[in-house]
């Protein structure tokens, strides 16, 4: 697909590092709208590249004045709103390195990440967090600041109030591409240890700039500063952070709002650009196909013929006057569909997959083009994506410009030139593992057709997790979805199969590692393992609750599914299962967990289950889970007997 010489995204190209991106707005034209803030009465307010600016070079000054170097690294745990925005660009004013992460991750999640990149200085949203960062600071000498995130961040602000704004110019003018801009933790439902992806400025400007460019042709139809979207993807992954930073290349003025939060503001903000999961998607269609549902199945047989008339619409190649007339019978119908986003919606950018042909047909017959787009934190971000006018519904696009995409023999997805990351932080031998001569190894597994358009079939292992034999390349863990339960799933209820033999250590110390090994995988928060006075080992496991949002969304989940339903849903307990597979290995078979019992809601101390150490208090959570763990019981029994 040929790509003009001068495009949307050529003048990101020449800039040495992200924070450019403001300055050079602000410098060209400083009323160009780059945010939309929520104000008084949450009415949404316009901020513009001068303002903006002008608040960044503010908090920049102050992170100068705490100390932060050049190469210092920041940790931000944050949910996404605007401060998250000015305090990421101000980072790399200074040529600092943001670590980000989502205000709901673990304690464990956040001690392992301070533990591996020792940051200078911290900004932390929520109590519960600013505590473990308040007691890490006597752990981790470098951790010289942590503050609370506050509107304004005016403590930060008031630190550099003095400082002439040439401190952070002469930063700034000494970034190069090749500096690290973000170490990123992806959230992941493989197993794997956590490793901090290293993403350099040159790069996400590179992966922004070509995305921007693919969907081009569409922004162009806009009026200037016509373009804006409601980003709801999590900042601290890389499909948020991709998507605010090819908005800033694309002049997309952006409004951040959690996930939940998209349909709802959408009335309200009306975007023309939609950014978001096939979840939310298909969360959409379901509400409309209920709401018909429920007045009668007169509305109902409606509803699926006006379905079949958009399906039928987007996919025809001449779209004559008899489809055209087939298709305004039921404009009524599509506009109320447009109307749950605003109304407004020109083009729908939907992240990572996943959206079904028919339901990738339905949206574009509608009158909003959907394009497809997938890529990898590894990858830089994005490195296959749709267009409209050159799609294939139900795909992910064709490979964007600069890259080169090979799929092994194994159907493995692998990615060569672009702006693939600069390796795993402090870890080279996983950052070497990730390549085979020259090419990324996605850990993603996909079809290609004739035309060059892909679809994406699902992960076949944890990316980064090869190891290295003479003359091949295997899998570190299982590949695909996990080991099959003797009986399968029952409920929240699984029983295992038990391999493993050993006892060297007494059975407590195997005990507590069997729960640290799951505790290990960002999925788990907790794991308490019941063997006293029972005929087998079995456990109760809680989740990270950003994890269960995670999931959703690379699994297509609607948006509404409770966090409840999330934890039952047959295809998480099956990835839960594989991890206690796994674990079983390390302990004998008296030991090995047979049943186990998934809980969305962790064990905390307000409920009186954990102590202020940290400290799960067993006896406690055995009576309040009783009737949870008699049923594992019953539930097993039951089975033998069947």
């Amino acid at each position: 697909m040929g790509e003009p010489s001068v495009t949307l995204g050529t003048w990101a190209r020449g800039l040495s590092g992200l924070s450019d991106l403001i300055y050079e707005t602000a410098t060209t034209d400083a009323r160009a709208e780059v945010l939309a803030v929520r104000g008084d009465r949450d009415r949404w307010e316009q901020v513009t590249a001068g303002e903006f600016a002008t608040e960044v070079t503010a908090l920049a000054k102050g992170l100068v004045a705490a100390g932060v170097g050049e190469g210092d690294r920041v940790l931000v745990v944050s949910g996404s709103h605007e401060e998250w925005v000015r305090l990421a660009f101000a980072v790399w004013s200074v040529r600092a390195v943001l670590v980000p992460l989502a205000e709901s991750a673990s304690v464990e999640r956040v001690r392992h990440v301070v533990g591996q990149t020792t940051p200078a200085a911290a900004v932390v949203q929520g109590e519960r967090l600013l505590r473990v960062m308040s007691e890490l600071q006597r752990e981790v000498p470098d951790l010289g600041r942590v503050w609370r995130l506050e509107p304004g961040l005016e403590e930060v602000v008031r630190l550099g109030a003095y400082m002439d704004a040439s401190a952070v110019r002469f930063r700034r003018d000494a970034t190069v591409a090749e500096d690290a801009a973000v170490v990123l933790y992806p959230l992941s439902t493989v197993s794997r240890l956590m490793r901090g992806v290293v993403l350099s400025h040159g790069a996400l400007l590179a992966s922004a700039a070509d995305l921007v460019d693919r969907m081009g042709p569409r922004l162009a139809e806009l009026p200037a500063g016509g373009a804006s979207t409601l980003l709801g993807l999590p900042l601290s992954q890389f499909a948020g952070l991709a998507s605010l930073v090819a908005c800033m290349v694309g002049r997309v003025r952006v409004g951040l709002v959690g996930a939940a939060e998209v349909v709802r503001e959408a009335r309200r903000f009306r975007p023309t650009v939609l950014v978001c999961s096939a979840g939310e998607l298909e969360g959409a269609f379901e509400a409309e196909q209920g709401g018909a549902r429920s007045t009668g199945w007169d509305s109902l047989s409606t509803f699926n013929s006006s379905v079949e008339a958009a399906v039928q619409f987007d996919r025809s190649p001449k779209r004559g006057a008899w489809r055209r007339l087939s298709r305004s019978m039921y404009d009524w119908q599509f506009s109320r569909v447009r109307d749950v986003v605003g109304g407004r919606v020109h083009l729908v950018v939907c992240w990572g997959g996943g959206l079904s042909e028919r339901l990738d047909s339905f949206f574009s017959g509608v009158g909003m083009p959907v394009v497809q787009v997938f890529g990898t934190a590894e990858a830089g971000g994005a490195f296959l994506a749709g267009a409209v006018g050159d799609r294939v519904p139900g795909t992910v696009g064709r490979v964007l410009g600069g890259r080169e995409l090979w799929v092994s023999p194994e159907g493995e997805a692998h990615v060569r030139g672009g702006a693939v990351f600069s390796g795993y932080w402090g870890d080279q031998e996983a950052s070497r593992r990730a390549f085979r001569e020259g090419w990324l190894a996605t850990g993603f597994g996909v079809e290609v057709d004739a035309d060059g358009f892909v679809t994406v079939v699902g992960r076949l292992r944890p990316q980064a997790a090869m190891v290295e034999v003479p003359g091949r390349f295997v899998a570190s863990g299982p590949v695909g979805r996990g080991v099959e339960a003797e009986s399968g799933a029952v409920g929240e209820t699984v029983a295992l199969p038990v391999v493993g033999e050993s006892r060297e250590r007494s059975d407590a110390e195997l005990v507590a590692e069997f729960e640290a090994r799951l505790r290990a995988h960002p999925l788990i928060s907790q794991v308490l393992v019941i063997v006293e006075g029972r005929p087998f080992a079995s456990a109760l496991v809680t989740l990270v609750r950003d994890q269960l949002e995670y999931w959703r969304l690379v699994n297509g989940r609607p948006l509404s599914m409770a966090p409840e339903e999330i934890a039952g849903d047959r295809d998480l307990l099956r990835e839960v299962q594989g991890l206690v597979y796994e674990a079983n290995r390390s302990v004998p078979r008296h030991l090995a967990v047979r049943s186990f019992h998934v809980l969305a809601e962790e064990f905390t101390v307000q409920s009186g289950l954990v102590d202020p150490s940290g400290e799960l208090r067993r006896e406690a959570v055995l009576r309040a889970f009783a009737e949870e763990i008699d049923g594992l019981y019953r539930v097993r029994g039951e089975q033998r007997q069947s």
